[in-house]
């Protein structure tokens, strides 16, 4: 399905990461791939990963660091020529900001996470629009909390909500180029990133007590959605948030 499709996975940290389970599934569809990590000591984690899948590409990328977003797709630019999606799995809060109410964060903590989980989208899809000659996707991870108040998400409700109505706007302004864009909105997952959540364990039980299936959707189930999206098969779709969450949102 994805034969000769060339993309960028962005926010794999191990195994358990959702990012990976993207991975997976795009590289079992026949999607050439290329894989980021944060830093040196994350690398140690995620190269491993990335080999087994056969990335062409494993670079490096602090989307905080002035400059690696730039070099990313400079080196993207320079070894394919070309790109056909981008996955982006990444997002933070300073966790002193994410444990405390909204209107209580700081207002240095709310850059932070907006830049890392919001604007980063918006950088990659200005970087990516020049290597998307013949169209291409862009898709960003969000939560049920950008719509609905989840207990203890907190400030990352207002930040996963701009990323969406960001996928909305980049829609609209790349789509007379065959570009689409989404936001994928999973049910609670054990990854690393979600753990930092307080009282996580509750949201977990909640989920698996309100979705009608009564389990948790795992990052396979993300993955082969995602490959959906960035196919063929999804061409007449663009700006929305696909929930992968066994139905959850669905219940009041």
């Amino acid at each position: 399905m994805l034969k000769g499709k060339r993309g960028l996975v962005v926010g794999i940290a191990n195994a358990n990461s959702i990012a990976y389970g993207c991975a997976v599934k795009l590289r079992a569809f026949g999607a050439d791939l290329a894989v980021t990590y944060l830093n040196d000591k994350a690398e140690k984690h995620v190269r491993p990963l990335a080999e087994a899948l056969g990335a062409s590409i494993v670079a490096p990328l602090d989307a905080q660091e002035p400059g690696q977003l730039e070099a990313l797709f400079a080196h993207i630019a320079d070894r394919w020529g070309r790109l056909d999606f981008v996955i982006h799995s990444i997002a933070f809060a300073p966790r002193a900001d994410l444990h405390g109410r909204v209107i209580d964060c700081s207002a240095e903590g709310f850059a932070q996470a907006m830049h890392v989980s919001c604007w980063s989208f918006l950088r990659m899809a200005k970087l990516a629009e020049p290597l998307m000659t013949d169209g291409g996707a862009l898709v960003t991870m969000s939560y049920y909390g950008a719509d609905k108040v989840v207990g203890n998400y907190n400030m990352m409700g207002p930040v996963k909500a701009a990323l969406e109505a960001s996928v909305r706007y980049a829609a609209n302004e790349l789509g007379d180029k065959g570009i689409r864009v989404y936001a994928v909105s999973p049910g609670p997952l054990k990854t690393r990133a979600a753990s930092g959540i307080a009282q996580f364990d509750e949201l977990i039980e909640m989920a698996l007590e309100r979705a009608p299936a009564h389990r948790l959707v795992d990052i396979a189930e993300v993955g082969r959605v995602v490959s959906f999206l960035v196919g063929g098969a999804a061409s007449g779709m663009t700006g929305d948030t696909i929930y992968v969450d066994a139905g959850l949102h669905n219940v009041a």
